[in-house]
């Protein structure tokens, strides 16, 4: 190789070594950030909204704290004592400066007072077309049930692009329903239903977890959240059909119980029609008004006392230890798919 050249090659070896260890190290961080992701994955319609707001009061909070102790320590450097003789010079107020203190923290926590109730007030009721969905806690699993009738255990199957509802309770202790790649969790309170629903716009396979502590085996209380396209989950739900829905599955267990004597369609019955009488208010006895919704039917089940209807004797037994949490979800999927007629009272 000729000398002259020779200092240009090692440059350029150089330059090519030195390009590779940075290619290298940027891969390296990539992989690194990979292995310690700072948040979940986003894949749902309000995911993304959540972390705006967590990233906004998360800036805000970094930034008062900067300059809370920049502050500390110029003052610090500033006023310093400099001499035994020196004497602190006494400042009596400074109502500019404490009017600015309190009017800009007020802004901004006005705002951000507005922005969360926004976001929470939005996604508090589902859209009308929202596939409901029926959840029960149990220790410790998860048993979820589809309006068509397939049942799992641990797991949930979803098409993305689709609002879906859940109607949660439990058969034992409180329970925590958690999905963090959907920003959404909801606790799950034995002899009460709660519900949350969300929109999931990812394709992919998202954890569940249980985030209250249900006892030994909380921590084994996990399961998938399986977000599919349409034409995969219309194919996943045909292979799982059951020869009957939920609500199939509750008139039948409407009429072995004999609900069918007292509750007639036409309203003629001891007991009042139930065609047409989920999401309504009703009067009772005392003169209060209340919807009937998950939680007001399953007290109904359960208590029948407890509610009582003028112009109707309280005759309904109780089916208390009689029926489970999954038979009452079935009942009340079966009085649900009655809303389509609506009712004419004779009484």
């Amino acid at each position: 190789m000729d000398g002259g050249n020779l200092p240009r090659a090692r440059n350029g070896l150089r330059g090519q070594i030195m390009m590779s260890l940075a290619h290298g190290g940027t891969q390296s961080m990539a992989a690194l950030a990979a292995w310690i992701p700072l948040q979940p994955p986003t894949a749902s319609k309000i995911a993304g909204e959540v972390d705006e707001l967590y990233y906004f009061l998360t800036a805000v909070t970094l930034f008062f704290t900067a300059l809370i102790f920049g502050f500390i320590f110029y003052f610090m450097i500033k006023y310093r004592r400099r001499s035994e003789d020196q004497r602190a010079e006494q400042i009596h107020g400074n109502v500019l400066l404490e009017v600015v203190w309190t009017i800009i923290p007020t802004i901004i926590c006005a705002g951000i007072f507005i922005w969360a109730s926004y976001l929470y007030v939005r996604n508090a009721r589902p859209p009308a077309n929202s596939t409901e969905i029926f959840v029960i806690g149990k220790q410790w699993m998860w048993h979820i049930q589809h309006p068509e009738g397939p049942r799992e255990i641990d797991a949930l199957h979803i098409p993305v692009g689709q609002a879906v509802k859940l109607t949660m309770t439990s058969q034992d202790v409180i329970h925590g329903f958690f999905v963090p790649a959907f920003r959404m969790k909801k606790s799950v309170v034995p002899g009460m239903y709660n519900s949350i629903w969300f929109k999931p716009d990812k394709v992919g396979t998202f954890h569940l977890f249980c985030t209250e502590y249900c006892g030994a085996g909380h921590s084994k209380m996990i399961g998938w959240v399986y977000v599919m396209k349409p034409a995969d989950y219309a194919a996943w739900l045909a292979g799982q059909m059951r020869d009957q829905s939920m609500a199939q599955e509750g008139r039948l267990l409407f009429n072995r119980l004999g609900c069918a004597t007292c509750h007639v369609a036409n309203d003629t019955g001891t007991a009042p029609s139930l065609v047409g009488i989920y999401g309504k208010p009703e009067k009772l006895r005392d003169g209060s008004t209340r919807v009937v919704d998950e939680t007001l039917l399953r007290q109904a089940i359960i208590e029948p006392n407890s509610i009582l209807l003028p112009h109707y004797s309280p005759i309904m037994p109780t089916f208390k230890g009689q029926v489970t949490e999954e038979q009452i979800l079935q009942l009340m999927a079966y009085i649900k798919s009655l809303g389509a007629e609506e009712r004419t009272s004779t009484k």
